[in-house]
């Protein structure tokens, strides 16, 4: 069973994801910046799923320092956000997230995104 860490501070939003999720995954969910740092840290998640609309500090700064940290660059991390605008996507991608996927969530398309990465993730363990 894979880890996803789902950073979401809307509880509506996270109940979408969790429900989509929770019986197939380990989901552990962080409603702050500095809370996904810590989170990410301690449990070393196959996946993110990251706000980009978070308080304390925004998704991009998460990202930006989950990238620069050596034992977390290789985790995918896939943007949600209700910013989409033309552009958006490319500063999310441009900040080093993965992908990109626009609110309200489309629960079909979440789904092949995360068992996309995660079935990368075991091809690589297995290679």
């Amino acid at each position: 069973m894979s880890t996803i860490l789902v950073v979401e501070d809307t509880e509506d939003n996270y109940d979408l994801i969790a429900d989509a999720f929770e019986d197939e995954h380990d989901l552990v969910r962080a409603i702050t910046g500095p809370e996904a740092l810590a989170q990410a840290a301690t449990i070393r998640p196959d996946l993110i799923l990251l706000d980009m609309g978070l308080p304390v500090f925004d998704g991009f700064e998460v990202v930006r320092r989950l990238k620069a940290d050596a034992e977390l660059v290789h985790v995918p991390v896939v943007a949600l956000t209700s910013h989409a605008m033309t552009g958006d996507r490319e500063k999310c991608m441009e900040a080093g997230c993965d992908d990109y996927l626009s609110k309200p969530i489309d629960v079909r398309e979440l789904r092949g995104l995360v068992e996309q990465y995660l079935a990368n993730k075991h091809t690589i363990l297995k290679g």
